[in-house]
């Protein structure tokens, strides 16, 4: 039975029509691009007056909507992030700590950290990841907007929707008082004079410049991805 528009994934690694190998193939993609979402997370600017590291996760979470589609782009960031919530060091380097400095971090030696979404300030946004990798992935999947001039207002709206859950998380832990792990006031290790000027200044404003580069990139990626491949959603996949 048909089921939907072709994905980029599709297009590079066609469907085979038998179950257990499509299977196989789907699990793949979203472990591996769980992976990939893991490794961009190790290029991680510390800024000292937030403890919301800057990353290059949300690059990483909109191709991997973009690539995969809707549900299987939701799934992957969801294997991303169990996998921290069980214990693999999948998150940002030093996301449950502060040091009140500058702190760059390129990906080795590798410094990743596990914990409970729940538990650390940038948790919001992680599972925002999830809502940003369906929503690209749907506008990918139904509307082709991965490979249309709409890519651009496409990886847009995922940004958005990645931030609401990550400003409203951290403005809750700002305002209910929550304990850092290094042992002070949420309140007191972020830069503003309120419980939403703190959220909005330490999650939100540090980082509007470097993900309009990182959605730009993402933005000529994909397209140039299918150019490349040579194989535009003529047809739809079959099962």
């Amino acid at each position: 039975m048909q089921t939907g528009a072709l994905t980029l994934s599709d297009a590079l690694w066609p469907r085979v029509g038998l179950w257990q190998r499509d299977a196989v193939r789907t699990v793949t993609l979203m472990v591996g691009f769980a992976g990939f979402v893991a490794l961009c997370a190790q290029i991680a600017i510390r800024l000292p007056w937030t403890t919301v590291p800057i990353t290059g996760q949300t690059f990483a979470v909109l191709v991997a909507g973009g690539t995969l589609g809707a549900w299987r782009g939701a799934g992957s960031l969801t294997i991303y992030m169990l996998m921290g919530t069980v214990g693999i060091p999948v998150f940002a380097p030093g996301s449950g700590v502060t040091t009140g400095t500058w702190d760059v971090h390129f990906i080795a030696p590798w410094s990743g950290t596990a914990a409970l979404p729940w538990d650390i300030s940038s948790g919001g946004y992680i599972v925002g990841f999830i809502f940003a990798a369906a929503l690209v992935g749907y506008l990918a999947e139904k509307r082709q907007w991965d490979r249309k001039p709409w890519v651009h207002l496409g990886m847009f709206l995922g940004n958005v929707s990645l931030y609401v859950p990550g400003i409203l998380w951290l403005a809750y832990l700002i305002g209910s008082g929550w304990i850092h792990p290094v042992g002070k006031p949420l309140a007191e290790l972020i830069a503003g004079s309120g419980t939403w000027d703190k959220a909005l200044k330490g999650g939100l404003y540090p980082f509007i410049v470097g993900d309009l580069m990182k959605l730009l990139l993402a933005s000529l990626l994909l397209p140039t991805a299918w150019a490349i491949t040579g194989r535009f959603p003529r047809k739809k996949p079959t099962s």
